[in-house]
């Protein structure tokens, strides 16, 4: 088998195709949580904290650079060396929210899972059924 068809035979497989799918999916739901936390979230953390902007928390390394950046931005222009812990702390909550969706998408997915495979119980047998499957196994045994 040449390299090209096994490798069209592999990218056809319905698993790759929902694969591709499910990372083009997330990528999109990511950017979604991305906004969330930083639009939103954030600013009202923000407003429990004093104020403070998450975004633009840093510590300067080294000061030889300058000491009175206002921003990260405004750092990292100046090429001073800096600690961004508030960048650190958003995808930190950008984490954490995609890993709950991820939990509450697979816990539903496995309880819809389990409600398929579930074959309905028997129903109770009638007397007549009863009788029937008694008479099949005495003429199973007198064989």
């Amino acid at each position: 088998m040449s390299f090209i068809k096994e490798f069209k035979e592999f990218a056809m497989k319905g698993n790759v195709m929902d694969l591709a799918v499910g990372v083009i999916i997330g990528g999109a739901f990511g950017k979604i949580v991305t906004s969330l936390v930083e639009n939103i979230l954030m600013p009202v953390i923000g407003i429990f904290t004093g104020g403070a902007n998450f975004n633009d928390s840093f510590f300067l390394l080294n000061t030889s650079k300058g000491s009175s950046f206002k921003s990260l931005a405004e750092a990292k222009a100046a090429g001073a060396p800096v600690f961004a812990y508030g960048a650190f702390i958003q995808s930190v909550i950008d984490f954490l929210i995609i890993a709950f969706c991820i939990f509450l998408l697979v816990k539903f997915m496995n309880k819809l899972t389990k409600k398929k495979e579930e074959a309905p119980a028997p129903a109770e047998l009638s007397t007549q059924e009863k009788l029937l499957v008694e008479i099949r196994d005495e003429l199973k045994k007198s064989r």
